[in-house]
């Protein structure tokens, strides 16, 4: 290979997998606390959830006002169930009507409220300290690199025949990985596919290769060769066991899974069972936004942000912009007009992306970025609606 020529790789994994189980009943907690809140940006929720055999462990710490003020272990409880029957598990060894769910929510910390409520003109604090990043390439039409906009369409794309029976004797638990070949930084082939889906016993690696290879082929770029001898089907040749009895599930461990498969620089922080005061979730949001309007008023190919908080303080402390050699207009310049543009606190973000509203189940699998915002306030850090403000700036 030569120098100018590079492959990269990046994975997503279905909603049946043990971690996106998790991501997606902690989300439904966070939604049921906003929905159900007289104020839903006064909703706070940290919630965790861990899966293994037909056992469910939900903790962590809320707040909410009116008949949210305690805590509704029957209703939390029901979630978790609501959510394992949608995903599709009806096994033996974990079926949402008879899988054992212990509730261990309890009451906001006094002190991590008052940093976050200690409201000054409006505005309240951070929720924690941190480190957020956002990116966009040019490279899809959604802005996002291939490798992870192929790992998740072709789960996508399963799932749906999945649950219309068009595919039938398969799990809900899989995982997919794509090899894109890269020339002077722009992808030119699909080197490699991963594939590893969870299955009924005698559904051969051969049977299911057979079902996969027109959805390979319908998601990729039609000019891109499929190298039928580089796509793996389920390696180890069985995967009968699956879900949380072939491995236990812990909300916030796919974070690279939920942004941009390994990309760019990820801050460390999850995004799943947070309410949006909390910045690892709104800052993500917030850089991602920034950066794909960058992308798509073609100031930038390609563009990362890093965005940092104080815990109890509004302003971010620092904003880091790398345009990767691509930009048109200087980073410190840019900077000055995204202050300019973007409200970058807390509550600014919130207004701005509408994020008290209860939208954040639907994130919990196949990615938080790359999705398309929709008029019932899904996604909205997706939109483009800034491209003409930032070129007007310039």
């Amino acid at each position: 290979m030569k120098e100018n020529e590079y492959i990269f790789t990046s994975e997503s994994v279905s909603e049946g997998h043990p971690d996106k189980i998790c991501d997606q009943i902690s989300d439904a907690v966070v939604d049921y606390y906003l929905s159900n809140c007289t104020l839903p940006e006064k909703a706070r929720v940290a919630c965790e959830t861990m899966v293994t055999s037909n056992k469910v462990i939900i903790s962590g710490e809320v707040r909410g006002d009116g008949e949210l003020k305690n805590v509704d272990n029957n209703k939390i409880e029901s979630i978790a169930r609501r959510v394992i029957k949608t995903i599709g598990y009806e096994q033996e060894t974990f079926h949402w009507n008879k899988v054992e769910v212990d509730v261990n929510l309890h009451k906001q910390s006094t002190d991590i409220g008052r940093g976050v409520d200690a409201i000054e003109k409006n505005q309240e604090g951070a929720g924690d300290q941190g480190i957020m990043f956002g990116y966009a390439s040019n490279e899809t039409d959604v802005f996002m690199p291939y490798p992870i906009k192929l790992s998740h369409d072709l789960l996508k794309e399963l799932r749906n025949k999945r649950i219309k029976k068009e595919i039938l004797n398969l799990g809900p638990d899989a995982k997919s990985q794509f090899s894109i070949k890269y020339k002077d930084g722009k992808p030119v082939g699909l080197h490699s596919v991963v594939l590893s889906v969870q299955h009924e016993e005698g559904n051969t690696p051969e049977k299911i290769k057979d079902k996969v290879l027109p959805i390979i082929e319908e998601i990729k770029p039609k000019s891109w060769k499929l190298p039928y001898d580089n796509i793996f089907i389920n390696p180890t040749g069985n995967f009968v066991i699956g879900g949380p009895h072939g491995d236990a599930g812990l909300t916030g461990r796919k974070i690279v899974v939920d942004t941009y498969g390994g990309i760019c620089p990820h801050g460390g922080g999850a995004f799943s069972g947070k309410d949006p005061s909390k910045v690892d979730r709104s800052g993500a949001y917030m850089a991602r936004y920034i950066a794909k309007n960058l992308v798509a008023a073609e100031i930038a190919e390609k563009c990362t942000i890093q965005l940092a908080y104080i815990i109890g303080v509004a302003e971010p402390i620092s904003i880091f912009l790398d345009t990767h050699g691509t930009g048109k207009v200087q980073a410190q310049k840019l900077i000055k007009i995204i202050k300019e543009i973007f409200d970058l606190k807390p509550s600014g973000i919130r207004r701005m992306l509408n994020l008290a509203n209860p939208i954040y189940e639907k994130t919990a699998t196949f990615g938080h970025f790359g999705r398309k915002s929709n008029k019932d306030g899904y996604f909205t850090w997706e939109k483009l609606d800034k491209v003409n403000e930032l070129k007007a700036l310039l």
